[in-house]
């Protein structure tokens, strides 16, 4: 691991405890990650870093300062969502030093584990592949992407049209085109028998990396306005920070925003174009304390 990315990846560490601690010690990953930024005073330049795979590499590096953290003790191991910190977490503070021993120690159990698994099957002395930036774990993630990225504008709003109604949205379609002020359909969600909202929404098939704008949230919303309640824009890249602060001004209508990581879990949670595949992987941090 280059020392540079080592660096960025071990900074996250404290700064997540005490993140989740202000948000009363639990909180959604992209809300742990947001709370990070504010606390921390993140600039948009650092915060729109993309990584090659077009994901956010702050909140990457985020999220593998929590795997650590979670091999540690520090945060509860769950996989429902949402990130809770442990009594060991709530009442630990990390210094630059702290973040560091604790990364090297589980380097060096992993390194330990790899070594046992590849001396069992064969004489393999490759070293161990612990990196900050692993996008390899995310190969299904990028093969959906890709997929997508792949289709013609129109086949991306029509694959989005099926992603909406698989998620209860009714009456959805896709409007004419250009004509239309960049709305590219609508829907109703029915929220319980008595109340619904008409949504509408923007599809924006871009490549990695090209994130939506801070103005383009903006002409959507003025173009929403006076024709529904709520407005959808999805994209296979991301939003700049800009962009996202825009889609939650206060006293304007709200903007829903669904980048290409959450329109990947929206696939996989209705088990749309993909297939489901189950692998098991051996949790180090549980045998630890068997090894005497």
């Amino acid at each position: 691991m280059a020392k540079k990315a080592q660096a960025e990846f071990l900074q996250w560490f404290g700064p997540l405890l005490d993140a989740l601690r202000d948000l009363g010690d639990s909180g959604r990953p992209r809300e742990v990650s947001a709370r990070i930024a504010k606390n921390q005073c993140l600039s948009d330049e650092v915060l729109d870093e993309t990584l090659k795979s077009g994901g956010s590499k702050f909140h990457n590096q985020v999220a593998w300062a929590r795997q650590y953290l979670v091999w540690e003790g520090m945060l509860d191991s769950s996989r429902h969502g949402t990130w809770t910190l442990t009594e060991k977490g709530r009442e630990t503070h990390l210094s630059d030093n702290d973040a560091r021993d604790i990364f090297l120690k589980w380097a060096a159990i992993h390194a330990a584990n790899h070594k046992q698994k590849q001396e069992a099957v064969a004489e393999d002395e490759t070293p161990p592949v612990i990196t900050v930036e692993s996008e390899s774990d995310q190969g299904s993630s990028l093969d959906l992407l890709s997929t997508l990225r792949s289709l013609s504008p129109r086949g991306f709003e029509k694959v989005c049209r099926e992603l909406l109604r698989e998620s209860d949205f009714e009456n959805v379609e896709i409007t004419g085109g250009s004509a239309d002020g960049g709305i590219d359909g609508y829907g109703t969600l029915e929220i319980n028998p008595f109340v619904s909202f008409r949504v509408l929404f923007q599809c924006k098939r871009y490549a990695k990396g090209n994130l939506v704008s801070r103005a383009q949230v903006g002409d959507f919303r003025n173009t929403m306005i006076g024709r529904a309640e709520k407005g959808i824009i999805i994209t296979t890249s991301g939003f700049s920070n800009a962009a996202i602060q825009e889609a939650n001004r206060e006293g304007a209508p709200q903007v829903e925003l669904v980048d290409g990581d959450k329109l990947v879990e929206m696939f996989q949670r209705v088990e749309l174009g993909v297939t489901k595949r189950t692998v098991y992987d051996v949790d180090p941090a549980y045998f630890e304390k068997f090894m005497d």
